[in-house]
């Protein structure tokens, strides 16, 4: 078991360092409601699914508002790519 954990922490750490932006910038959608096609068990359960609806309707506009951040990041990111590009091709007397 001691083996798994410590193979799975070197995994991570090197995706992390492969990666930088993966974890930090990443957007994760909210979990959709699940809506039962029984009528008894959608009864009984309303509260629970109620719950879930506002939970999901809160959560969307944090979920766009990362969307648009990542995006950004992205841009100025692709933007700084091409530069270095540039550079690097200048170094190569094109």
């Amino acid at each position: 078991m001691r083996r798994v954990l410590t193979t799975s922490a070197v995994f991570v750490l090197f995706v992390i360092e492969e990666t930088p932006h993966a974890f930090a910038q990443g957007c994760f959608p909210p979990v959709r409601p699940i809506v039962p096609t029984n009528a008894n068990d959608a009864r009984e359960f309303s509260n629970i699914i109620k719950e879930d609806f506002e939970a999901y309707l809160s959560e969307v506009p944090r979920y766009f508002s990362c969307l648009d951040a990542e995006r950004a990041r992205a841009f100025a990111e692709a933007q700084q790519v091409a530069i270095d590009y540039g550079a690097f091709l200048d170094i190569l007397g094109r």
